[in-house]
C-alpha cells in the first residue's frame, strides 16, 4: 500500500547534506531520470537553479536527508530526466522513495501555492518549530492542506455494495466514498454520504484503517457499515450504477494493493472471486 516506509522521520526545518533524495515536481509529476526511473542527482538538481525558498525539507528516510522543490516550467527538465506522474510509478518505482514522493509532492504543492498570504495578500515566511507558513503583516498562518475523506464497504449478509463513481478516472467497482463536510464526523459523513449516493442507510460501522492519498491531499478513512434498510436509488452526478456482490457474482478484478480501497475489497472477496 502507498505509504511513508517506517525507516521515515519528517523533519521541518532543513539540514545540511552533500547528497540528498530531491523529490522535485512540475504540476504534480515528479522528476525522473529516464534511464532507470531513479531521482536526479545532486548535479541535476543544481541545473534547475532553484531558489532557496523553494526547497522544503521533508524528513529522513534510512538517515538519508530528502527534501523537495518545485518548478513552473516543465522544459527545465535536465537532459535524461522527464516529468511522472505518481500514478504511473506505481509498480515500477521504488516502493520506499514512493512513499516518500507522496509525502513530498503535497508539501510541495503547499509551498508553491503558501508564498503569500491568503487574509492580506502579503510575504509569509516558514514558522519556527512547524510545518507552517506565517504572513509577515497580519500573522496568518497556513498549515499543509489535509481533506478527509470517508470510505465505506456496506454489508448485506454474504453480499457487499460496490459502485461505478460516475466521477472516477478509474471505472471500476469500488467502495462508496465521499468528503467531510464543514463541522462533521467521520461516522456523520458515511450516513450522510450513504444515503446521498445510494439511498441506502447504514449501522454497526467499524474503523477499517486509513491511507494518505497524494492526489492531490487526502486523507481516506475506511469502514465498513451493516446494511439496515432502503433500496438502492442512486445519485447520477455521484454513481453511475450500484450493486451487490456476493459469492456467485463475477467480482472485479483484483488489483495491487495501492490503495485502501482495494485492500478493503479484498478483505471480503469470496474465495476464488
Amino acid at each position: 500500500m502507498l505509504q511513508t516506509p517506517a525507516s521515515f522521520t519528517p523533519l521541518m526545518a532543513p539540514q545540511q547534506d552533500a547528497a540528498p533524495l530531491s523529490f522535485v515536481f512540475h504540476g504534480g509529476r515528479l522528476l525522473v531520470r529516464e534511464a532507470d526511473l531513479g531521482l536526479p542527482d545532486e548535479a541535476a538538481v543544481r541545473r534547475l537553479a532553484l531558489d532557496p525558498p523553494r526547497l522544503q525539507p521533508v524528513g529522513l528516510l534510512d538517515d538519508r536527508y530528502c527534501q523537495t522543490a518545485w518548478v513552473d516550467d516543465e522544459a527545465l527538465a535536465p537532459p535524461g530526466h522527464a516529468w511522472r506522474g505518481l500514478r504511473s510509478l506505481f509498480g515500477e518505482f521504488d516502493e520506499g522513495h514512493l512513499g516518500v514522493a507522496a509525502r513530498a509532492c503535497q508539501i510541495a504543492e503547499w509551498a508553491r501555492t503558501h508564498r503569500f498570504c491568503g487574509a492580506c495578500g502579503s510575504g509569509t515566511v516558514l514558522a519556527a518549530g512547524e510545518r507552517c507558513f506565517k504572513c509577515v503583516n497580519c500573522g496568518h498562518m497556513a498549515y499543509p492542506r489535509i481533506s478527509p475523506a470517508m470510505m465505506v464497504l456496506i454489508r448485506n449478509g454474504d453480499k457487499v455494495l460496490l459502485a461505478l463513481h460516475t466521477q472516477s478516472a478509474v471505472k471500476r467497482f469500488v467502495p462508496l466514498a465521499g468528503f467531510l463536510e464543514a463541522g462533521e464526523t467521520i461516522e456523520e459523513a458515511v450516513h450522510r454520504e450513504v444515503f446521498e449516493e445510494v439511498g441506502l442507510r447504514v449501522h454497526n460501522l467499524r474503523y477499517f484503517g486509513s491511507q494518505s492519498w497524494p492526489f492531490p491531499h487526502s486523507l481516506m478513512i475506511a469502514f465498513t457499515a451493516d446494511y439496515l434498510d432502503g433500496d438502492i436509488r442512486t445519485d447520477p452526478n455521484e454513481i453511475s450504477e450500484a450493486r451487490w456482490f456476493g459469492p456467485g457474482d463475477e467480482w472485479p478484478e483484483r488489483v495491487a494493493h495501492v490503495s485502501i480501497s482495494s485492500m478493503l475489497v479484498d478483505s471480503h472477496r469470496p474465495p476464488g472471486r
